[in-house]
């Protein structure tokens, strides 16, 4: 059957639009030119593709099918050997060696020992180095230089204590003998008595002899010590 073209309503005739422009010139239905570098970029691609497909290795492609059925059968599997408890076992470890009593042991050789020189410490000689020299000895220390306590001069006339009034109105006369203990300044620190004619002999002493007497103290070495000194003290009466 044979189509006719019809003008379109509206239009007058003569002037029908042809289908491959519209009223503004442009294509409708891509019907103009194509691009050159759309048809190169769609080349390239099915290129591609196809190179891609005859790159694939033929057993991926094909499907392998055996010829003839493959078959299974079960494989013992065989213990290991036993191991050898002599050869196979090797250990780092020592084991204590057992007495064994069935085998006599031989007794340790005598060694006679040298009945001269031993070179130990006290012998004349050690070996080639010589007589042993004796051993030091330090010089004795001198004997420290004792001084012994003295009267002091100075006091010597205060040294005679009051004599007790008692005595002296009954004409009695006597002695004290002390040991009075000197500090290292020559005062009399303490006093004893060692005998007395009369208590109040011995009285007078000791009072008079805390508060009067003074000594030169004594000294080792020339450096003033503690001493003791025993004294005797004679009451006499006289005109």
């Amino acid at each position: 059957m044979r189509l006719m073209n019809m003008p379109a309503m509206g239009h007058a005739p003569g002037k029908a639009e042809t289908p491959a422009t519209g009223e503004n010139g442009q294509s409708r239905y891509g019907a103009g030119r194509k691009s050159p570098l759309g048809m190169g970029g769609t080349v390239a691609v099915h290129a591609l593709v196809i190179g891609a497909f005859l790159l694939i290795p033929k057993e991926i492609i094909d499907v392998i099918t055996p010829s003839t059925p493959i078959t299974t059968r079960n494989i013992p599997v065989e213990p290991p050997p036993p191991l050898d408890p002599v050869e196979d076992v090797k250990t780092d470890a020592k084991l204590p060696s057992q007495p064994q009593p069935d085998r006599p042991t031989a007794p340790d050789p005598f060694v006679p020992l040298p009945t001269g020189d031993t070179g130990l410490i006290g012998s004349d000689h050690i070996g080639d180095i010589g007589p042993v020299p004796p051993p030091y000895i330090p010089p004795p220390l001198p004997n420290p230089v004792l001084t012994e306590a003295s009267i002091d001069p100075r006091a010597k006339g205060a040294f005679q204590p009051d004599y007790p009034g008692t005595m002296i109105r009954q004409g009695v006369e006597g002695a004290v003998t002390v040991r009075v203990t000197i500090s290292p300044d020559g005062r009399v620190t303490a006093i004893e008595k060692v005998s007395a004619s009369d208590e109040s002999f011995w009285l007078a002493t000791e009072r008079h002899a805390l508060r009067k007497w003074r000594f030169r103290p004594a000294t080792r070495d020339g450096v003033a010590i503690t001493s003791t000194k025993t004294l005797t003290v004679r009451f006499t009466l006289t005109n």
